[in-house]
């Protein structure tokens, strides 16, 4: 008995490319129409535009489109109302497979809390500029007398002086005291007629007045050159004068 089939070697050989064939034929198919097809290879859609959407209406939105979202970051602005898309990712007009997720950033409904900046003893140009950085609204400025000119002396949440490193929510209208470069105190304008200007300059700093303009002019008769013979305000018995104010003089050349 043979143990060798009786096809000719030519059937064995049409044999194998008939199997070769169709494997082949399998393996094209798996590849270039069953995954295609269970993938929905080559199918896109492009992406909406959401923001400015409320998330509570996406849902029924996205599925409509066959799509997804996912809330990734928020934020807070006040003039935005609450939940609402900020931004979008990808973006509009987009082309993306279905079931894709859409990453959103959301506005948030209540602002977050930060610590109180310390604004004080710093000008009121650069408070502010603080402020905003802190997300914070530069509110009223109170000028009081006080010899820091424009420096802040107090800092007010809500009509109270609030400490630094105390909480406060982002978008809170915070008010500043600042000094007027004058204080409180008024006493007699200081006569500095006939005297050496050098003098006039040194009595009006120790009495905490400012120097004002100095002026020339050719010296009249009974005038001495470099004597001061005329200032601004004019001393006399009911003239007053409050600390940190200015003073102008003339000098005689």
């Amino acid at each position: 008995m043979s143990f060798f089939s009786s096809d000719s070697p030519l059937d064995v050989v049409k044999h194998l490319v008939l199997i070769g064939v169709v494997g082949l034929l399998l393996v094209l198919g798996f590849f270039y129409v069953y995954l295609p097809m269970s993938t929905h290879h080559g199918e896109t859609i492009t992406v909406p535009k959401v923001t400015g959407m409320n998330v509570a209406d996406l849902e029924k939105y996205l599925d409509e489109r066959n799509l997804a979202y996912f809330v990734d970051d928020s934020s807070y602005n006040a003039n935005v109302r609450p939940f609402t898309v900020l931004v979008q990712d990808p973006l509009p007009g987009e082309k993306v497979k279905e079931g894709r997720k859409i990453y959103l950033q959301v506005s948030m409904k209540n602002p977050p809390v930060i610590k109180m900046p310390k604004l004080t003893n710093i000008s009121s140009k650069t408070a502010m500029l603080i402020l905003k950085s802190y997300d914070l609204v530069a509110g009223q400025i109170q000028l009081v007398p006080d010899l820091a000119s424009g420096a802040v002396l107090k800092q007010l949440v809500n009509g109270k002086e609030i400490a630094p490193g105390a909480p406060v929510a982002k978008g809170t209208t915070v008010d500043l005291v600042v000094g007027d470069g004058q204080g409180n105190q008024t006493f007699a304008v200081p006569n500095l007629i006939n005297m050496p200007v050098d003098e006039a300059l040194t009595l009006l700093n120790g009495q905490g007045l400012q120097k004002g303009e100095v002026f020339e002019q050719p010296a009249e008769d009974g005038q001495t050159a470099g004597t001061v013979v005329r200032q601004r305000p004019v001393p006399g018995p009911d003239a007053t004068i409050r600390t940190g104010q200015i003073v102008d003089i003339w000098v005689a050349k």
